[in-house]
């Protein structure tokens, strides 16, 4: 039976009340199959999503790959060092002309060694000399948009996406002094959890179990002191602050900054932490000293991707302490990662009983009713679509 009705869109306008009057999304937002394949196209297929960093590609001919909402990406860097995203399914065959990552002069299927320049363009097809009307400016790889904001690499496959900078311009007055584009790290992880895209976009944004969840481990930054400033209508994001106990607080047994605190940060911004959610694909916590960032990748109802990094000063990692520093940032932060893990895999096994509830939020949780919001006015405007309706979204709204 189908979820995917005019009374399921209606009722979902209780989840955009006010935060003390809503109710959570449906449960089969996370575990309907039929749901997962509408919320493709409602948001994976026309947001921007964030794929990965621009360190990452130094030179001419690096590429890595990655996947959103099971689409087959490669980035890479052409001869003039500019950052192209493309299709990375072959236009012959549908092969995949790329795995992983590293350094190439083109991309060359490995099934009939059809060969693609840097910038998507086919510039050998063997044996198609036979082949009737074949023009090989019809059959380059299919490219997508690309944006950078703050070194973070964006892309969106609808060619008329609005830009997303301009979307971003409440936030970067939060963010400007954390410098994210001079900062480095490592190589990130890469996971796959069985659990929706949604439930650790939302375990990650959530202030209310901070320090009852993480209880030992959070006590320093407690949920009390959340605060959910609002951002104007038609922004690509929001965040959450949170302040702290003490000022630098950071995630090790110190409880106090380890590296080098980023040298911009006013006393306010140094007493508190910052959350900076840009759904449907990034989520930062914002500590004085590194930057946590998770990239999800939606792949079904109940599974997703994750790339899991972090960045520091540029002189942090030169120390040559880093390590064993990094090692206890590690050590201490895989506690309430494993906390957040658990509890996100029960959550799921949860949402999918019968007694499921459409529960209520805390104060605490007024990030989740942003996330609702920006959901919401995503789903709604996709369901108008389908059932043809050339009422704005708006009335839509108003009429629920």
């Amino acid at each position: 039976m189908t979820v995917l009705t005019d009374s399921f869109f209606d009722s979902l306008a209780s989840s955009i009340s006010g935060t003390l009057e809503a109710e959570t999304l449906p449960p089969a937002c996370y575990t309907d199959e039929e749901f997962f394949r509408f919320e493709k196209e409602a948001l994976f297929h026309h947001e921007w999503l964030c794929v990965g960093r621009v360190e990452w590609l130094e030179k001419a001919g690096d590429y890595f790959t990655c996947t959103h909402a099971n689409e087959p990406l490669v980035i890479a860097m052409d001869r003039s060092g500019t950052i192209r995203a493309m299709s990375s399914v072959c236009q012959h065959r549908a092969m995949l002309v790329a795995e992983g990552q590293g350094n190439t002069r083109s991309f060359v299927c490995p099934y009939h060694h059809w060969t693609y320049d840097l910038d998507g363009r086919l510039v050998n097809a063997p044996a198609m000399s036979k082949t009737c009307n074949f023009d090989r400016k019809k059959y380059g790889l299919p490219t997508l948009k690309v944006e950078i904001w703050h070194g973070f690499i964006f892309v969106n496959l609808d060619a008329d996406a609005e830009p997303l900078a301009p979307r971003l311009a409440a936030i970067e007055p939060v963010v400007a002094n954390y410098e994210f584009e001079r900062l480095r790290g490592p190589a990130p992880a890469h996971h796959e959890f069985a659990w929706n895209w949604k439930v650790q976009f939302e375990n990650n944004n959530d202030g209310y179990h901070a320090n009852r969840l993480h209880r030992g481990l959070h006590d320093y930054i407690p949920s009390s002191l959340a605060s959910f400033p609002p951002v104007p209508p038609g922004t690509a994001g929001y965040y959450r602050l949170n302040g702290s106990l003490h000022a630098n607080a950071s995630f090790n047994p110190t409880e106090k900054a380890l590296f080098p605190v980023f040298p911009k940060l006013t006393d306010e911004e140094q007493n508190r932490l910052l959350f900076v959610n840009l759904p449907p694909s990034l989520s930062l916590v914002v500590l004085n000293d590194v930057v946590i960032y998770l990239i999800m990748d939606a792949r079904g109802a109940a599974l997703h991707g994750l790339t899991f990094g972090s960045l520091y000063l540029p002189e942090a990692m030169e120390d040559p302490a880093f390590e064993e520093k990094r090692a206890v940032n590690d050590e201490y932060t895989a506690h309430i990662v494993a906390q957040d893990l658990h509890v996100d895999l029960l959550v799921q096994q949860g949402l999918g009983s019968k007694f499921a509830p459409r529960g209520r939020y805390s104060w605490q949780e007024d990030a989740q009713h942003q996330f609702n919001q920006w959901l919401v006015e995503r789903y709604w405007r996709e369901w108008q679509s389908r059932r043809g309706s050339t009422a704005p979204v708006s009335e839509i709204k108003r009429a629920s």
